[in-house]
C-alpha cells in the first residue's frame, strides 16, 4: 500500500496541528476547535479527512466526540520517507561530487560603492 492516502491527509497544515494535538493526548472536538481560529464544522470536515486516511478514531463518550492518534498508521509514511531520504541523500552526494569546483567570483559593486548582492540560487527537489 503506497502512504498517498497519508500524505494527502497531512497535506494541510490545520490537519498536522490537528495531529500534533492529538499525539499528546485524545481530545473532544470541542477542545481541538479552541486551538484553531476557525469554526467548530470546519474542525469537524478536517477531522473525517483524517479518519478517512485512517490516521484518526472516532470514540462517542456521551453527548461528545473523542479522537485520538492512530499512531500505527503513521508507520508506512515513516518507512517511505526513510527509504527515499537515503535514496535522496545518495543521489545529492553524487551530484556534489559531479559539480565541478565552484570558483570565486569577486563582488561586485554598485556605482554608489555598496556591494551588489548575486539572486539567490534556485533549489532542486535533490535540493531539500
Amino acid at each position: 500500500m503506497t502512504p498517498v492516502p497519508l500524505f494527502s491527509a497531512l497535506a494541510d497544515p490545520t490537519r498536522l496541528r490537528v495531529v500534533e494535538l492529538l499525539h499528546e493526548a485524545a481530545r473532544p472536538v470541542h477542545e481541538l476547535a479552541q486551538a484553531f481560529a476557525i469554526s467548530r464544522p470546519a474542525i469537524s470536515r478536517h477531522l473525517r479527512v483524517l479518519k478517512d486516511a485512517g490516521l484518526v478514531r472516532e470514540i462517542k463518550q456521551g453527548r461528545e466526540n473523542v479522537y485520538s492518534l492512530q499512531r500505527d498508521r503513521l508507520k508506512p509514511a515513516a518507512a517511505w520517507l526513510e527509504k527515499h531520504g537515503r535514496t535522496l541523500a545518495a543521489v545529492r552526494a553524487t551530484q556534489r561530487k559531479a559539480r565541478p569546483a565552484e570558483r570565486k567570483v569577486p563582488k561586485r559593486k554598485s556605482a554608489s560603492g555598496a556591494p551588489v548582492r548575486a539572486p539567490a540560487p534556485q533549489l532542486s527537489f535533490f535540493d531539500l
